[in-house]
């Protein structure tokens, strides 16, 4: 085992699926020279060349369509959307042509395309940097959809998301790229351990409430639990990994054992990921809920400006506040 950081994680992570299959190739602004805004490609170049970790224009849309391109080819891009306020150019190519064109060619054409995108709030960033647009991605079929929300996490999904032959959106919790845990550099990512892609994992076991998360919430989530195990409440917390698809199972079963659910994103409420999850929940589990399922969210609003995003974030007393009243229908 390792301790590093997300960011080392993913750095890692990159480098081993890159060693593993040439075809892999990295494509972003400022990822070779500079290593990236967060380093997160830092001394790739050194070491793989300018001809597989190559600094691109300053444009999305060309970033994605050239990956396109080299896919159709037989390569296995990899592309880093600098912030994620920076996607919505290379928009049209994404939901159009990336997220299409295996079902256009009934299945003969593949899009192995992997598109990294640094999102949500916690930095002090200006305008454009902290937003979470995960639901416009996960909303659009043919795409994959994931986020990780730890450094153990970040070094397997990465390459098992490198690995998948449909195009996948890897989302990277920004404020938790300085984050530290334990990796495991040894393991197999084929080893029947290993948490596959796109399943959902208990990180901790409770009683009393489901709460559902992913990305940089679920440690905040954590957070909550730990803090409200001093009332005596136990919260199950779930981190979903995978946004498209949900894996529902583990969050079924869980609230049919606890009857209450707390959904936790930084997104906007309104047709945010806890709005379908709180749906299928209600569909499925409707006799075993004990109160209505809860959201806790960023508000329908445009990002705010730094000194105003701690207000804007969901927080520990915000998902203690959504638990009891939860708790208190009986």
């Amino acid at each position: 085992m390792t301790v590093m950081t997300l960011s080392k994680a993913l750095n890692a992570g990159l480098r081993a699926a890159m060693e593993a299959d040439a075809r892999v190739l990295l494509m972003g602004e400022d990822i070779a020279t500079l290593g990236g805004v967060f380093r997160v490609t830092d001394g790739l170049a050194k070491d793989f060349g300018e001809g597989r970790v190559i600094d691109t224009p300053l444009s999305e849309a060309g970033i994605v369509g050239t990956a396109i391109g080299l896919a159709l080819r037989g390569y296995r891009p990899v592309c880093e959307i600098q912030f994620d306020g920076f996607v919505y150019p290379a928009y049209d190519q994404i939901v159009t042509q990336l997220a299409k064109m295996h079902y256009r060619s009934a299945g003969r054409v593949q899009l192995p395309v992997v598109i990294r995108i640094p999102f949500g709030g916690g930095i002090g960033a200006v305008e454009h940097h902290s937003e979470s647009p995960e639901a416009y991605f996960a909303h659009t079929p043919g795409l994959k959809v994931v986020s990780c929300a730890d450094a153990s996490d970040a070094y397997v999904m990465i390459q098992q998301a490198i690995a998948s032959d449909d195009p996948v959106i890897f989302f990277e919790p920004k404020r938790r790229y300085w984050d530290k845990a334990e990796v495991d550099q040894t393991q197999d990512l084929l080893d029947a351990a290993v948490t596959p892609l796109h399943a959902a994992r208990i990180v901790r076991v409770g009683r009393d409430v489901t709460v559902v998360a992913y990305g940089p919430m679920v440690k905040t989530c954590l957070a909550a639990a730990l803090s409200a195990a001093d009332c005596n409440q136990e919260l199950e917390v779930i981190d979903l990994r995978s946004l498209s698809p949900l894996d529902f199972e583990p969050v079924l079963s869980s609230v049919r054992k606890t009857g209450r659910l707390v959904v936790v994103h930084e997104a906007p409420r309104t047709v945010g990921l806890g709005a379908e999850i709180c749906a299928r929940v209600s569909e499925e589990c409707f006799y075993h809920l004990e109160a209505p399922p809860l959201r806790v969210t960023g508000f329908d609003t445009p990002y705010p400006p730094a000194r105003l995003e701690e207000h804007y974030l969901p927080d520990v007393e915000r998902i203690l506040t959504s638990v009891d009243i939860v708790m208190s229908h009986r």
